[in-house]
């Protein structure tokens, strides 16, 4: 103890000396005034310029809070790398260390994104002043851009390399990673439908190896967005009303390679429609004769597409009848107890405004004429949204572009409005390369070169290549959609055809020719169109053994014909028909020099939807050809079997010479086919769906005297079931049909593989 306090009475004798010499040192002035402000350490800068941020000047006294904001300032310019200031007994001494100036920026690693996608994201460029703040933001953009393209997983690190004179080469190094997959998609909430079904309605795909050519099984965020509006109109368009997306949640693995995606929703119940009605408020126009109109029942599933069907058709039906402003709007009423949905369409007078002007912008090569000529509206007429609405469906329809918006904005005056037109033009030219088997044809190729819209005047140019074992096609065809400004569709066509007929009729034919062509609409669904066509007819390589009908048909022919079509179409889709029907009437007339004929011919499909994605089809041809003057010659007669009737060879079913099983064709035909195409449980983008289908008919009648022919002109009847594929080089098909009824000389065939037919 005593030692302990001998110390501290040592402590404390030593510091008192310490403290006393301290209170009697000389103190720096607490204000004054600078007489001198210094600058150090500038390379590239000027003196003057580091003095303009300063907040204090010589003259001025010292004040702590303005020279710290003078130290913040010169911080904020992002011009140094450290700044300092202090003070030297009336001298204020700044002194700075610059930012180095960027001498060059690279990129290594980068494979996905090249140079110059990276670089015009990026702020830092040659000649800028190097901060770490603009390099970490920098670092943020690249990996939100390999983000956007679904590679979550990659990194970036900035390298700095130190050059002389104050200056850097700056080096983002790059690992892509692989790109981060769609591991799993579920759903949570659904009762109505399956989570297959709903992962084929939203564009999110999961990964599998069959989607190589696609990038929706990689994450995308707006493709997300999408999917939550995809799914909302596939279930209003199924009844139900209420039907929300609560959540649509990404999450991502710990190693960053996959997502899991779970969507949340709350189906409500299924609607049908209650009441239908019309509230017309214009002058003398009548609700119940347009209510006959209105194709939608009581009993009925609600579906928002019916009700956006039906305001267009009223619009279009009531400006028919003479009202120039018409607004059409549907007044919904639920009850949610009965769960019905009523609905009155009120039909107002519409604002009288007039379309100043049609503004058409984004169009880099397709002339502004090749889309204004789709417009329903043109300068000087009374707005109608029906017709703007259709407008635009019409543009889009041109597959020449990625997006259009149509929109209205204010003119010069109230009455006034411009319609603002923006797309954003895609590639539309194409070639296209295939290769198959065809039962008929044997194995091909095909090359096809296309321009959809030939320097941006929206003709159309295709030329082609088919080569197969038994069957050759070299073509041109060029077609001017507006012809003199006009809405008819003129083209013209090149062709040469060899064919080796020798399976089912012992000759050899060649047809070179060419045609031109003209079509028009007659309204909305009805098109006629005309065509003169001029051909050079060969038939060669007649076997000995061949028949003497096809023997004397051998040699060269010539043929004008001149032909009419009249199409009359309401399916919802001409490639991929699930509802609606069509039906065609064709005459040819040939005998402007050479062989000369009258040939008819009629043909219609109708199509049910009977389920998701499964349709009923029934469907139907007849044709007669008779010749004027003289006998139909043989390649202008009907070869039927095949591919229009299943079951049976090419030229399989009508006339045969008995002696020599030659087919002769037909100069009569009438085919009927009921089909049934369903789902196979496959991923619908793989473009397999299986069918059922009953094949009908006959073919008779030959311009032939004498020999052993066999034409009874009788019933045959196929059944069979067969596999569709939209594959990438064409539409692929496989058939297998039993005859049922059928003459004993008949050429039958069990298994066909078709390439490139219709489906």
């Amino acid at each position: 103890m005593a030692r302990l306090t001998a110390l501290i009475l040592v402590v404390v004798m030593s510091w008192l000396p310490l403290r006393e010499a301290a209170a009697q040192a000389p103190r720096p002035a607490a204000g004054g005034t600078i007489q001198e402000i210094t600058v150090d350490g500038m390379q590239r800068i000027e003196p003057g310029t580091i003095r303009s941020y300063l907040l204090v000047q010589e003259g001025d006294a010292f004040d702590a809070a303005r020279i710290d904001r003078s130290l913040k300032s010169l911080f904020a310019t992002g011009l140094f790398a450290d700044v300092v200031i202090q003070r030297q007994g009336n001298r204020l001494l700044v002194t700075v260390v610059e930012n180095p100036v960027i001498n060059r920026v690279a990129f290594e690693g980068n494979k996905k994104l090249e140079d110059d996608v990276l670089r015009a994201e990026i702020g830092l460029k040659p000649r800028v002043i190097y901060t770490r703040t603009k390099v970490q933001s920098d670092v943020k953009r690249i990996l939100t851009l390999y983000r956007r393209s679904g590679r979550f997983a990659a990194t970036v690190e900035p390298k700095v390399i130190q050059l002389p004179q104050n200056r850097v080469d700056l080096v983002f190094e790059v690992n892509e990673g692989d790109q981060t997959e769609i591991r799993n998609i579920r759903f949570v909430g659904n009762r109505a439908f399956k989570d297959s079904r709903l992962r084929e309605v939203i564009r999110t795909k999961e990964s599998r190896w069959w989607r190589f050519l696609t990038a929706d099984d990689v994450y995308d965020p707006d493709r997300l967005t999408l999917d939550r509006e995809l799914l909302r109109r596939f279930y209003l368009n199924r009844g139900y009303a209420d039907f929300r997306v609560v959540s649509a949640v990404a999450e991502l693995t710990p190693d960053r390679r996959d997502f899991f995606v779970t969507f949340t929703v709350d189906e409500g119940g299924v609607y049908k429609f209650g009441a239908i009605d019309i509230e017309a408020r214009l002058r003398d126009l009548q609700p119940q004769g347009l209510l006959k109109k209105v194709e939608i029942e009581k009993g009925g599933t609600y579906s928002s597409d019916q009700i956006d069907q039906t305001v267009d058709l009223l619009s279009i039906e009531v400006g028919t009848l003479g009202y120039a402003f018409v607004d059409v709007r549907p007044r919904i009423n639920r009850n949610r107890e009965t769960r019905t949905i009523d609905v009155t369409f009120e039909i107002n007078e519409g604002p009288r405004v007039f379309v100043e002007r049609i503004d058409i912008i984004g169009n880099v090569r397709t002339l502004d004429r090749v889309i204004r000529r789709e417009f329903k509206l043109v300068e000087g007429d009374a707005f109608n949204a029906a017709k703007l609405r259709r407008s635009r469906t019409r543009i889009q329809n041109l597959d020449y572009f990625e997006k259009v918006i149509v929109d209205r904005q204010p003119g010069s005056a109230p009455d006034k409005t411009v319609l603002r037109t923006e797309v954003q033009e895609k590639s539309t030219g194409s070639i296209s390369i295939g290769a198959g088997f065809s039962t008929l044809h044997g194995p091909l190729g095909d090359v096809t070169l296309r321009e959809k819209n030939f320097l941006g005047k929206g003709q159309d140019i295709r030329a082609g290549a088919k080569i197969a074992a038994k069957r050759s096609e070299v073509d041109f065809s060029f077609t001017e959609p507006y012809f003199m400004d006009r809405e008819v569709a003129a083209g013209v066509d090149i062709f040469r055809v060899t064919q080796d007929n020798q399976d089912f009729a012992s000759f050899d034919s060649k047809t070179t020719g060419g045609a031109l062509r003209a079509g028009y609409p007659l309204s909305e669904d009805l098109r006629q169109s005309f065509k003169y066509t001029v051909k050079q007819q060969t038939v060669e390589d007649v076997k000995a053994s061949a028949s003497r009908f096809i023997r004397e048909a051998e040699g060269t022919t010539f043929l004008s014909e001149i032909s009419h079509s009249l199409l009359y179409d309401q399916r919802d889709s001409r490639v991929n028909p699930t509802k609606g029907y069509f039906v065609r009437m064709t005459n040819d007339l040939a005998g402007l020099g050479g062989v000369r004929y009258l040939r008819n011919s009629v043909r219609g499909s109708k199509y049910f939807p009977i389920a998701e994605q499964t349709v009923f089809s029934v469907s139907g041809t007849a044709a007669y050809i008779f010749g004027i003057g003289e006998d139909v010659r043989l390649l202008d007669r009907y070869f039927v079997g095949g591919e229009d009737f299943r079951g049976f060879e090419t030229g399989g079913v009508g006339p045969r010479d008995l002696s020599t099983k030659d087919s002769l064709g037909s100069q009569w035909k009438y085919i009927g086919t009921t089909e049934l195409t369903f789902p196979l449980g496959l991923p619908t983008e793989l473009g397999v769906s299986g069918l059922l289908f009953m094949d009908v008919g006959s073919a008779g009648q030959v311009d032939a005297k004498g020999g052993n022919i066999g034409d009874s002109g009788s019933l045959r009847l196929t059944l069979g079931t067969g596999i569709l594929w939209v594959s990438p080089v064409g539409p692929i098909g496989i058939d297998i049909g039993v005859a049922l009824l059928k003459e004993s000389f008949d050429q039958t065939e069990l298994f066909r593989v078709n390439f490139g037919t219709k489906f």
